[in-house]
């Protein structure tokens, strides 16, 4: 299968897309991961992209493109793939059509995870990092520490990050509605759009998402 991941920050888009990877046995293909790997590695994109970060400026459009091409063409996602970041608006939308159409694709499902607006700010205003290790992460509400303020795991503090404040999120939450919210429109009048609410937990979000992915009578 070949699917596109969509929904605001702090939809838990990234735990579902590992979960779905496995599942479906297609690889997991994040912007993030892209752009940290093609800079680490030093390719002439990477090189690019790096220009634009360290003057503050965005990434344009063509550079994504480029990445998330290169990515796809790799034997790995001859049989599918699961795009999680890209494309990030209608122009990237476009170009990845074209792409897909050179090669005699096209894509199987936009999955459109669903959050309200206020959970969102919840989920994301209450984690807390562990200045020791940023992979032990809590909740203010859903999974607290014994200790307030100290990481479970190591003892070390725990803190909120400057762009997980509710300030933050909000804005995020104002991009993501200008900027990425219009693909889903776009995907929907071709009926490939598939929406599921991520409230819930992980396992009922992620059996929610595999029945919905599930063909149809008519084998769609």
């Amino acid at each position: 299968m070949r699917i596109v991941l969509v929904g605001p920050p702090g939809a838990g888009k990234g735990t579902q897309a590992a979960f779905l990877a496995k599942n479906l046995s297609i690889p997991h293909i994040s912007t993030g991961d892209l752009f940290r790997a093609n800079i680490s590695q030093q390719t002439e994109l990477g090189k690019l992209a790096k220009s634009y970060m360290d003057a503050g400026n965005l990434v344009p459009d063509e550079v994504t493109i480029g990445m998330a091409k290169d990515r796809m063409e790799k034997p790995d996602a001859e049989n599918g793939f699961l795009l999680d970041g890209f494309p990030r608006n209608v122009s990237q939308a476009e170009a990845l059509d074209e792409m897909l159409q050179s090669e005699s694709m096209k894509l199987d499902a936009v999955l459109d995870l669903e959050v309200p607006k206020e959970e969102v700010v919840k989920r994301i205003a209450g984690r807390r990092i562990c200045r020791r290790d940023s992979s032990h992460v809590f909740h203010v509400t859903y999974s607290q520490p014994k200790k307030e303020g100290v990481c479970d795991v190591c003892g070390g503090e725990l803190y909120q990050r400057d762009d997980d404040s509710q300030e933050t999120v909000r804005k995020r939450l104002d991009v993501y509605h200008t900027q990425t919210e219009p693909i889903i429109d776009y995907y929907k009048a071709r009926g490939l759009v598939v929406t599921v609410s991520a409230v819930g937990t992980v396992e009922d979000v992620t059996t929610c998402v595999m029945e919905a992915l599930k063909p149809d009578e008519d084998g769609k």
